[in-house]
């Protein structure tokens, strides 16, 4: 890389971190402001956790969050396993197009139209908004991500290890759990921690979704900004930053762990 793309990239970086890094920088400072840093406090951290309310929604939304992805990791793996095993073309490439659209749809006609779906159920069973319509509205729109990643796993997988696992008397139980989902586990990791990455940035899906009684973080965020920046505020983003570096992090570690267990596992 020449160094116009080094100077490129590095003020791209800069100009993507700064307003995180300033938000973080002045969520300890002692002024209950954002314009003059008079010195270093902890107090509105204090605040926040002393915040029940803000404690209660920071619970929901993780609560929302890590059910979403686990239950979004599980039907986008084996539908992207179902998908792959499919035998004609055109299913597949509908199934597959079908997923894409859902992965650049506008999330606001997205929310509207599990607003109106729920509206329409809720008329017929009482069934009100809440924490229900919230998790099956995130789980929606985290399964086309973890199948758009664990798809492209399957087709570079070596595919000769299943034919010889099963050469080997091995049933197709012992070949899924023993031979196909350790090979994907890399994809699955990374599908969990995208899925749970957007369902705790998500705002538009869950602002139309969210009843009265219950609220998700990037909901209550935006009400509180509303009546006037708040340093909580501050505080509440720093650790959610903090949260998903180091689910990122995570996800690296354990994908280089793996790669390095298959390289000693190959032969020499």
């Amino acid at each position: 890389m020449r160094w116009q793309g080094k100077v490129y990239l590095t003020c791209l970086i800069l100009f993507l971190y700064f307003p995180i890094i300033f938000l973080m920088i002045y969520s300890f400072n002692s002024a209950n402001n954002m314009i003059e840093f008079k010195g270093f406090t902890l107090d509105h951290y204090a605040s926040l956790f002393s915040n029940v309310h803000l404690m209660s929604v920071m619970l929901n939304t993780v609560s929302v969050a890590l059910l979403a992805a686990a239950i979004a990791t599980v039907i986008g793996t084996f539908g992207a396993i179902g998908v792959y095993h499919l035998r004609q073309r055109k299913i597949k490439t509908t199934i597959t197009a079908l997923n894409n659209v859902l992965m650049v749809s506008s999330d606001v006609v997205i929310g509207a139209s599990f607003l109106i779906m729920f509206i329409a159920i809720g008329q017929v069973t009482g069934f009100g908004l809440g924490f229900t319509t919230v998790l099956i509205s995130h789980i929606a729109f985290c399964i086309p991500i973890v199948f758009i990643l664990v798809l492209p796993q399957l087709y570079d997988m070596n595919h000769n290890i299943l034919n010889a696992a099963r050469d080997l008397g091995a049933t197709e139980g012992q070949v899924l759990s023993k031979v196909l989902l350790p090979q994907l586990t890399p994809a699955i990791i990374g599908g969990f921690f995208m899925a749970l990455t957007y369902s705790l940035d998500d705002f538009t899906v869950s602002f139309f979704v969210t009843g009265n009684g219950f609220s998700v973080l990037s909901v209550e965020v935006y009400a509180m900004a509303r009546k006037g920046i708040s340093m909580e505020i501050n505080a509440i983003s720093t650790l959610i930053f903090l949260f998903i570096m180091l689910g990122i992090a995570g996800y690296y570690i354990l994908k280089r762990r793996s790669n390095k267990s298959r390289k000693r596992g190959l032969p020499s």
